[in-house]
């Protein structure tokens, strides 16, 4: 604000956006020290985690997208106080910043939570696509009744490149986050809001392509990864029929270098009689399934590939 008032009539500084950008990557850098050096991690490591410099960038970017410059081209007092209003992260990061950094009272309220809880996830082993910044803007897109600790369920640095594997790990989750990178090295993915389930769709054709498909349709999903591990595409021209969501990835097919799930929600209460059964293939809980894909002609790419079971005499 100090910044939009400097000088005044013929004379008086233009603030840019660019400006503006600049200033927003400071505030995000120190909130992200604060959040390091205050234990504010909420079990997150961030030595494990993707490039915060790069977060910081690209957090900025987008929300600087929400500026809306005067008519002049600039950034005056009353351009800034609508996007401050409109962007309640921006306060946040301040607040944080006044009450954190700055060890200045708030009225005795308690600093923000800019980061959800992290548990059940075994980091000496992971280096996670997420970085703190991403966290930071990813968080609160999440409707507010998806509040519990992120598990990661599935990662092929952990579990390799196995479509059984993945969807063995979204299956009875809750909500789920699916971050994909792909070799060109673009971060893009999608969130589910309810548990993912096996189901053959079938269609008038003998096509039924098996994967996994997010919004859009048949070889048209606005997400799509197949089965064969590896490969996938996003498809919106001009926009995904479901979500209205533009494509993805960089090009409308890509192939995955790395791809990690995150359950983020509570996860569902175990159906009767599945409690105590121990842990079986996907398939194997649903004969049903299995019997339907074999008719199809559908490999059944489980078949193999299944977790060893506990020895019981230990």
């Amino acid at each position: 604000m100090a910044m939009s008032q400097r000088g005044a009539g013929p004379a008086a500084t233009v603030v840019t956006c660019e400006q503006v950008a600049e200033f927003l990557q400071d505030l995000i850098s120190a909130v992200v020290q604060i959040l390091v050096h205050r234990g504010r991690l909420q079990g997150w490591k961030p030595e494990r985690m993707g490039d915060d410099s790069l977060g910081v960038k690209l957090l900025a970017e987008q929300l600087c997208s929400e500026l809306k410059p005067s008519d002049q081209g600039g950034c005056d007092v009353s351009s800034l106080e609508d996007w401050i209003f409109r962007v309640s992260q921006v306060s946040l990061y301040l607040e944080m910043l006044v009450a954190e950094g700055l060890n200045v009272s708030l009225s005795g309220r308690p600093a923000p939570t800019l980061l959800p809880h992290c548990r059940e996830t075994p980091w000496k082993e992971l280096k996670s696509l997420l970085d703190l910044p991403t966290l930071m803007f990813l968080a609160p897109q999440l409707p507010d009744s998806y509040s519990a600790p992120w598990r990661l369920v599935f990662s092929t640095r952990l579990h390799g490149e196995s479509f059984t594997r993945m969807v063995a790990g979204l299956t009875k989750r809750g909500p789920t986050l699916l971050l994909i990178r792909d070799t060109k090295g673009h971060v893009f993915g999608g969130f589910a809001s309810h548990a993912w389930e096996i189901k053959p769709q079938f269609q008038e054709s003998a096509d039924m392509p098996n994967g996994l498909g997010m919004g859009g349709q048949h070889h048209y999903f606005g997400l799509w990864l197949d089965s064969n591990f590896g490969c996938g595409h996003s498809r919106a021209r001009p926009k995904c029929t479901t979500y209205g969501s533009p494509q993805l990835s960089g090009e409308e097919d890509f192939t995955i270098d790395s791809m990690e799930v995150w359950a983020v929600g509570k996860p569902p209460e175990p159906e009767e009689g599945e409690e105590g059964q121990g842990k079986k293939s996907i398939l194997d809980m649903d004969p049903e399934v299995q019997a339907m894909m074999e008719m199809a002609g559908k490999t059944l790419h489980s078949q193999g590939l299944r977790e060893p079971e506990e020895d019981q005499e230990q």
